[in-house]
């Protein structure tokens, strides 16, 4: 009886990453149940809100992968917290505002509860000492030691990341998918007949696309310390919303630059400061 109860105690975690795992959960369960409120009462249930909904239901996916990190206790945990919280604020908060009129009750009240959860949840990650305590590992992997191959904490070999730094990498990594969603919904009105506007679709498409592999590429040496990696960051930062926020406003109207402009203004800012507190550190 004594073995069990030491075995418990041995892998029993701190009531405040228990906290956090529940948070994490609700918060998941909540944005599902917000935005089909949302969908209930959108006055217009067409092709471009049913993008967004999907795409920001989509992060309760991301919030499962969010779980699994802290109850791993992987560093990894607080930028995907923080840049989750964000980019979900940021989408709901999309969705309930009408074309026009006023947003309706149930989707103003689900928001701001969202928000709270959100805000919670960065709280406990970046205040917490509990949870800062926890949220020390790296992932694992296969090692060979003394002879025989395990699967084992790995130890990265270059030095060790900021916070800072991994903040601005997830930040940076959501670029595609913020650009790629509203092309999709700009290609639902070439269907209906803005045949015109079909070479800026598809050049939308290829920005989001590209987009993916040139952070990749660039987050790869940024890890590393490579300070050229930094530039080409903000470089590619700028591009993005050279690019991004006028095909908005242009094939979307001032509607979607708002929708699917603010969350990516706000991802780009969140890199750059990182970026920025990350060398000043």
């Amino acid at each position: 009886m004594s073995m069990r109860t030491a075995a418990v105690t041995q892998v029993r975690r701190p009531s405040a990453v228990r906290a956090l795992t529940i948070l994490l959960g609700v918060t998941a369960a909540a944005t599902v149940v917000v935005e089909l409120l949302n969908w209930w009462y959108a006055p217009e249930q067409g092709f471009g809100l049913a993008v967004r909904t999907g795409w920001a239901m989509l992060r309760t996916l991301g919030f499962l992968v969010l779980i699994s990190h802290v109850r791993r206790g992987r560093a990894a945990a607080r930028p995907l917290g923080l840049i989750l919280a964000v980019t979900t604020v940021f989408a709901v908060g999309r969705l309930i505002v009408p074309r026009q009129g006023m947003p309706p009750l149930p989707g103003v009240l689900g928001f701001a509860l969202l928000g709270t959860l959100c805000l919670s949840v960065v709280w406990l990650l970046y205040r917490s000492p509990a949870v800062a305590a926890h949220l020390i590992r790296h992932r694992r992997g296969l090692v060979l030691a003394e002879g025989r191959i395990a699967w084992r904490e790995v130890a990265p070999k270059r030095p060790e990341a900021t916070g800072w730094l991994l903040t601005s990498r997830v930040a940076a990594l959501t670029y595609s998918p913020l650009m790629l969603v509203p092309a999709l919904i700009a290609g639902g009105a070439v269907l209906d007949g803005r045949l015109v506007a079909v070479p800026a679709v598809l050049f939308w498409f290829v920005a989001g696309m590209a987009v993916s592999h040139l952070v990749l590429f660039c987050v790869a040496f940024l890890m590393r310390g490579k300070r050229w990696a930094g530039t080409l960051l903000v470089a590619i930062t700028l591009g993005v919303l050279a690019v991004h926020l006028p095909l908005c406003w242009w094939l979307l109207g001032v509607d979607g630059l708002i929708r699917d402009g603010a969350p990516l203004v706000a991802a780009a800012g969140l890199a750059l400061y990182s970026l920025r507190r990350a060398a000043t550190s």
